[in-house]
Formats: C-alpha cells, structure tokens, sequence
C-alpha cells in the first residue's frame, strides 16, 4: 500500500490546483480521476464548450446583422463544424491539464473512480489502495434529471451531450430556466432552433437582482419563447416526434420538438465514494458537509468545489483548492469568505452578480443606496449601438458596496473593478477617482461612482458649507 501526504479524489478545477500546489510545495500527492482525460466538467462539459459554442453561435448572430448594411447572408450552419471548432478549444486547453504534465509536477495519477475503505484508506477502481493523512474530496456533479413521464424512453439531452449534436435541431424544448438552460438555449437559437424554455418557477434567473431579471427576460424573449409557472408533465414518441406536455397554470400545451435539454440542476458526485466508510457526513441531497476551513467532520479530510454545494463555480473551486492547500499542506487555520465572489451568466447581453442583490438587502434589513446608470447614457455602449442594459450598485450608508449587478454586453468584463473595490474595502467614491480611457465600457461602472459624489455634493448639508465657503471665497 503505498503512502501520500495527500489524495485527492477529482481532476477537475478545484483538485488540480490542490495537487499541483501541494505538490510544490514538497507533498507526496497521489491524484485520483475517473475519466480519461483531466480537467473535469469545466474543461469537457461546462464552461469552455459552452463559451465556445456561444461564441459561434454570436458570430451566426452578427453575420446576419450584416443585412442591415446591404449584405446578403445565405446558407445554413455545418454542426460538425461548429463541433470541430468546440473541440479546438478543449485540446488547446487540455495540454495545460495533461496527465504528463502533472506527472512531472511528481504527482502519482491514478485512473478509476475512487471510494473511502477508512479515512485514509483509499480504494481506487483499477485495484489500487492508498494511504493517506490527508484526502481532498473534489468529484464535481452531474445533471439532474427529473422523474417526467416518458423522458428517459423518449430520449434527451444534457450540457453533457449537447456538443456532440450533428445537427441543429428544428424545434429544441429547453427544460429549466436557469444559467445553464438560458446559456445553450440562446446558442442553439442562434444557430437556427426554434427555442422553447420551460421554467417551473415564476421567474427566469431567480438568485439575479429583479431588475436584471426583468430586463434579461424581455431580451431573451425577443430570442426564444420562455414559459414560466410551467412544468412539463410528460414525453411521448409518436411517428418519431417527441410530443411534450407542458401544464401552464390552467391549460395544457403540447410541443413536438426535435430534441429535448435538460437543465434543471445538478447533483453531487458523491454517491459511489461510500462516505459512511469514514464516517463523513453529507445532508439529504449528498452535498458534503464542510466547516468554514473546508473541513468534514472527520478532521484530516477535506472536500470542495460542486461537491460541497455552497458556489457551484469553477473560479470559487480554484480559490477553494487554494485555501485547501495552506489548510492541509502547511497547517493553517484559512476560512473561505464567499463575500466577494462574484459570477456570470454568458447570455448575451452577459449578466454579471457581485453580494447582495436589492431585495436581499431589502429582506436583511440593511439600510443602502442604489446608484444606477442606463447603457445608453454611456457613450461607447451608444457607439456600439448595442445599449441594452445597466449597471446597479449598492452601497451601505458609508459608500462601502454590498452588491453590484448589470446586465450589457461584456458585463462580465468590465464589472471587475467593483470586485476589486469591494473585496478591498475601497468605497464606491474611489472608483470616480480612477482614469477611464474614453470611450470605454467600463465607464459605466464610473458614471455609477459619479452619482455617489453626485448626491454628496448637491444634497444635504455639504453644499450648503461649499456655497459659504465659495461665498467667503470671493470676497
């Protein structure tokens, strides 16, 4: 049986960065991976071929744009082409997360899906048993598929197999409204789908600030149909059409679709590692319990990333594999703060959420001010003729910011210097101090400082001071 320092169970973004830092750093690390290639969910199935695909599908977008200028755009769109140009991004990325390289790094990579024999006794599926004083869980999650009638016999897809499509489906139902759904929805619709969205909830988006939500419906709307209050009751196969049943408050609507895909959420990869032989303690759902150092109940074994649930994100993984590193590797005692991490929705427009959205404030009882900036009062955006959407930011009564939203095109881009203020504890007013080059995007974020010195100087008690000091001044 051979001994680690450390094992972790998961080649994805969070167990990469805990194996390559521990391993620096001198740890004998062994690496665990049940797939054939390293990187995870975000490489493979999630964020690179999603952004890649959404990329094609904006250039089909633009292209036919053209017609407004007098071009003419003819044709329809090659999916194997559109998968060769997915796959490009994925092997170009993967050189970075090869087995070879993390060989080198002087890592033992073991292939097979790993389970607990004890607490430092782990078992891998090639016939392996290792020994280790730590272990990091790190196994990701999976799609969730929903008991509907008639759905597995009728056949569907998930984000996991939506890249292997040969073809554009004519009519695509998309059942969820979330990130993922809203995402692949837009895509596909841009590549030629007649899009239909089912969202069980009353609203698209619903951890996004009620204004953005709002907003990102009307547009994705002029895009795809979205159906909301909705559930779909039932699949059947009928002369090779998939026929879907949605019930919509009190009617009935039935849908024939080329294709159906699923994206109401994910579930942990936590099943097949038979956590009760250490004693680890997960909630209903198999998310692993984790304490604010990322620690299980059994103290030398510590879990991250989707596994865990808190921010199923892979830059919250990475800064969590980091944490795992100072914690477990050289004895820290480093809490994960989740208070600064912001996230992305990749529609277009993007949709970027930074800490409380209004009505979380509003519910928390906090006392704040919003400073708001429209995209078209923004000259670039104007330029670009592309002035959908808006920047918000909240602020306690000091001008410390306590959320950021905005919806526009590259919001995910050009919102990073609220994170930078925020996660440093720099006011909302300091960010009008900075020298934005005309015209830019980021701008918009300025303008938003700008009203803050606005509202300072030109209500309450301040100009009163400033008119008798100008007043004294010049005399």
């Amino acid at each position: 049986m051979k001994k680690y320092d450390l094992i972790v169970i998961g080649g994805g973004a969070g167990g990469l960065t805990v194996a390559a830092g521990a391993a620096s750093l001198g740890a004998k690390v062994a690496l665990i991976d049940k797939e054939e290639q390293l990187g995870g969910d975000c490489l493979h199935y999630g964020c690179i071929p999603s952004k890649a695909l959404i990329e094609t599908a904006k250039i089909v977008h633009d292209t036919h744009k053209a017609t407004q200028l007098g071009l003419k755009v003819e044709g329809s769109v090659n999916m194997e082409q559109v998968k060769q140009r997915t796959m490009a991004a994925i092997q170009l990325i993967q050189k970075h997360d090869s087995v070879d390289r993390f060989q080198q790094l002087g890592i033992d990579v073991y292939r097979g899906k790993g389970s607990f024999k004890s607490s430092q006794e782990v078992r891998v599926s090639d016939g392996h048993v290792l020994h280790g004083k730590r272990v990091v869980i790190s196994t990701g999650s999976r799609p969730f598929i929903p008991p509907i009638k008639g759905l597995k016999e009728a056949g569907f897809i998930t984000n996991e197999s939506i890249f292997n499509l040969d073809y554009v489906p004519k009519n695509l139902l998309v059942v969820g409204g979330g990130p993922i759904g809203l995402e692949l929805a837009q895509a596909m619709a841009r590549l030629g789908s007649n899009v239909t969205v089912v969202e069980r909830s009353s609203d698209i988006l619903l951890r996004e600030d009620y204004e953005i939500r709002k907003t990102a419906r009307h547009l994705l709307s002029k895009e795809m149909t979205i159906l909301t209050n909705s559930n779909v009751e039932k699949v059947e196969v009928i002369e090779q059409e998939k026929i879907v049943t949605v019930h919509r408050e009190k009617e009935h609507i039935e849908l024939k679709v080329d294709e159906i895909l699923v994206a109401v959420g994910r579930v942990p990869n936590s099943d097949s590692l038979e956590l009760q032989n250490a004693n680890i303690n997960s909630d209903d759902r198999g998310f692993i319990k984790v304490n604010n150092y990322l620690q299980t109940n059994i103290p030398s074994i510590y879990a991250i990333g989707d596994v865990v649930g808190t921010m199923p994100f892979t830059h919250v993984a990475g800064m969590e594999g980091k944490l795992i590193v100072q914690n477990a590797v050289l004895g820290l005692k480093r809490k994960a703060n989740y208070e600064s991490i912001p996230w992305n929705t990749y529609t277009a427009p993007e949709i970027f959420h930074l800490g409380l959205t209004e009505e979380e404030a509003k519910s928390k009882k906090i006392s704040y001010k919003v400073f708001k900036v429209d995209l078209n009062d923004v000259d670039r955006f104007v330029s670009d003729h592309d002035m959908s959407g808006f920047v918000k930011i909240l602020t306690d009564q000091k001008g410390f910011i306590i959320g950021a939203h905005a919806i526009g095109k590259g919001a995910g881009d050009w919102m990073q210097e609220v994170v930078l203020a925020k996660q440093f504890r720099r006011k909302l007013r300091d960010i009008s101090q900075v020298i934005h080059p005309y015209p830019n995007h980021a701008a918009a974020v300025q303008r938003a400082a700008d009203l803050y010195w606005r509202e300072a100087l030109f209500t309450g008690w301040i100009p009163k001071i400033v008119k008798m000091y100008v007043k004294w001044f010049r005399s």
